[in-house]
């Protein structure tokens, strides 16, 4: 039997164009950029493999060495500048989509809930990766 997971979605409108943006979603270099929730975090290693099977893998840890963990999932689909979707190893599948707004782009991410945190601890700690991203893209954008 299949557990139904409770969807959760999360966006940001970043002040860059689509390419962008895609870019620095999914190029490693900028994924350790961006990729933790908190100041006191990290993320000291990232790898992309943009294809449809591909692996999406990213260290995540804690600044001071208490705790990591490894953020592992595949990549089941793959439309550049438009959307992407991970499905990590416990069955949960995040969504990402990538629209053009204005002079910016929408980035949306409906991801599928865990069971063992709090479904608003799980929409903070997403939206506050999601925001990071947004003023990492930001300020990689006006440096030109």
């Amino acid at each position: 039997m299949t557990m139904t997971h409770q969807k959760i979605t999360i966006s940001t409108t970043v002040n860059a164009p689509v390419a962008h943006v895609w870019q620095a979603y999914t190029s490693p270099a900028d994924i350790m950029q961006w990729n933790f929730a908190s100041d006191d975090w990290c993320c000291p290693s990232a790898e992309t493999d943009l294809r449809i099977g591909g692996a999406h893998r990213a260290r995540m840890e804690a600044k001071d060495g208490s705790m990591g963990f490894d953020f592992e999932a595949t990549y089941e689909e793959m439309e550049p500048e438009k959307a992407l979707t991970l499905a990590m190893t416990d069955g949960r599948k995040a969504r990402t989509t990538f629209e053009a707004a204005g002079s910016g782009t929408k980035v949306t991410t409906t991801f599928d809930a865990e069971t063992e945190n709090a479904i608003d601890m799980q929409r903070d700690g997403w939206q506050a990766i999601l925001d990071n991203f947004k003023a990492h893209t930001e300020n990689q954008s006006m440096k030109g």
